[in-house]
């Protein structure tokens, strides 16, 4: 009987000694694959923070060209209106004009693959009004006014722009994350 315990004993011996590199290197392996596992992990959750904020300085920087260029485009049709009323129109202004307009376009061009849909929505809008407001100029200086397309008609409505404008950046500064304040 003690002959048998041990040889029992020699055997699980010897089958430890055999098992326990197997046994080590399965362990080993689990481990591995556990870290390599938290590191696929830490690195994707680094990629998508890398691609949030690159998205947002993306969308930073294209409501930032397009406020400007808006702006830009309505303080022009502003200064037509004006100098089409006081008979002094020249090429220069018409030139200045259509660069504003076309830098206009290019910015809404580029917002339509960047902003958000609620920021499109709000460009839309004004772009919209910024195209009605330039045809009611043009036809105006061209001699041939809408019936509710007098100076000051067109005057009221840059003016009421103006508040479209102010929600528009509203929005926009929603987008980014930025608390819109009082003074917007």
């Amino acid at each position: 009987m003690s002959a048998v315990i041990t040889l029992v004993v020699a055997v699980f011996g010897v089958m430890g000694t055999l098992l326990a590199p197997l046994l080590a290197q399965r362990a080993q392996a689990q481990v591995s694959k556990d870290d390599f596992e938290r590191q696929q992990l830490a690195a994707q959750t680094q990629w998508d923070r890398e691609q949030r904020q690159a998205n947002l300085a993306q969308r930073r920087a294209c409501y930032v060209a397009t406020n400007a260029a808006y702006r830009r485009y309505r303080v022009e049709i502003m200064k037509f209106l004006w100098c089409s009323h006081q008979g002094g129109v020249t090429e220069q202004d018409r030139d200045v004009l259509e660069q504003a307009r076309q830098a206009h376009h290019a910015a809404f061009a580029e917002a339509q693959m960047v902003a958000s849909r609620a920021v499109l929505e709000q460009l839309d809008v004004v772009t919209q009004a910024l195209s009605e407001a330039y045809r009611k100029t043009q036809c105006l200086h061209e001699g041939n006014p809408d019936p509710n397309g007098s100076f000051d008609e067109i005057r009221d409505y840059l003016k009421w722009l103006w508040e479209r404008w102010e929600e528009m950046r509203s929005v926009m500064r929603v987008d980014l994350g930025i608390e819109s304040s009082v003074d917007d």
